[in-house]
């Protein structure tokens, strides 16, 4: 029995630094199965058509995450990516390197930004000096200690939510989503040592920069939800050192403005995230706002059942607190 395949249109992105002038799209048409992996495609096309293709790859089987990249605009591992469901929503498939990484040829990208993010975060348990371990002894957990760990433990660092984040494409301050789920990782983790020091680093080393878009998690090919692990990180934060900077003084004006009335006050809100005198600097902008939209200025009227409002807060407060954040 002859196996149905799909005429299949593949555009590729090629370019070679210094050599090219400009990106291009090669176009490929295959013949192939609908179950067939984006990343066998690739193979074929390579072996069979245009030996110069570069990408990268290993396993084969979602293991290493080598194969990330772009397919159809989405950042995803080549080799679980059927062609069948790309063709039939939207008719070909265009396959293009990782975003938020130089590319050093067609789909091969320069990584070293995502691993030295990574590596800033010290991704390793810190000891106590004091109270070292006995040499050939364990250091144990508990299950429920390990449980704390959610999904983190899953990441095999292919780096398709750091492609995902457009936090990391505006600014490069940014840790990207794996490394702080790394680092939420180590947080929670009972023997680590450096908790409280980890927690107030990051508060100034980029925490608050995620959009809170949630494009990481729906990247992730082995769901570790890191931007609900930013979340997390950002309520341990506060609670570790309170509202200190911009970010979590916004955060915590956002909510009680919102909790207050409704609607949001801009200008109280302006006020409680940057504080006077960072205020008095944005004057210049505030008045061309003024002048644009005098309604952002004036304290608005409380909405109506207001009281509900105040019923979501304390659901979700309980929540959070059924959860045993640590």
């Amino acid at each position: 029995m002859v196996e149905a395949t799909v005429h299949a249109t593949f555009d590729v992105y090629r370019f070679e630094p210094g050599t090219d002038a400009t990106p291009r799209y090669d176009r490929y048409v295959l013949d192939l199965p609908p179950h067939t992996p984006v990343l066998s495609a690739l193979l074929k096309i390579r072996a069979e058509i245009d030996p110069s293709l570069s990408l990268r790859y290993s396993c084969r089987s979602a293991i290493c995450g080598s194969c990330a990249m772009q397919i159809n605009s989405k950042s995803r591992l080549a080799c679980e990516a059927p062609i069948g469901p790309e063709l039939a929503r939207d008719g070909r498939i265009v396959i293009e390197p990782m975003r938020n990484q130089p590319v050093l040829r067609d789909l091969v990208v320069d990584q070293d930004p995502f691993w030295q993010n990574y590596r800033k975060i010290e991704p390793h348990l810190i000891l106590d000096p004091r109270h070292p371990m006995p040499e050939g002894r364990e250091n144990p957990m508990t299950p429920a200690q390990v449980d704390r760990f959610k999904e983190t433990p899953r990441c095999i660092a292919c780096a398709a939510c750091y492609s995902a984040c457009p936090a990391v494409e505006a600014d490069p301050a940014f840790p990207g989503p794996m490394a702080l789920a790394k680092l939420y990782r180590f947080v929670v983790d009972p023997r680590d040592t450096a908790r409280q020091d980890r927690l107030v680093r990051i508060q100034t080393d980029g925490l608050w920069l995620c959009l809170r878009c949630h494009l990481c998690t729906e990247a992730c090919p082995k769901d570790v939800r890191p931007s609900e692990r930013i979340r997390d990180l950002k309520e341990m934060a506060i609670a570790a050192q309170g509202a200190t900077e911009p970010g979590s003084r916004h955060a915590l004006a956002f909510k009680e403005n919102i909790r207050d009335r409704g609607p949001l006050n801009e200008m109280k809100l302006a006020r409680q995230s940057m504080g006077l005198t960072e205020l008095v600097a944005q004057l210049p902008q505030g008045i061309r706002i003024w002048r644009k939209k005098p309604e952002l200025l004036r304290a608005p009227h409380a909405i109506e059942g207001d009281d509900e409002v105040e019923k979501i807060y304390d659901a979700l407060d309980d929540h959070r607190s059924s959860e045993d954040l640590p």
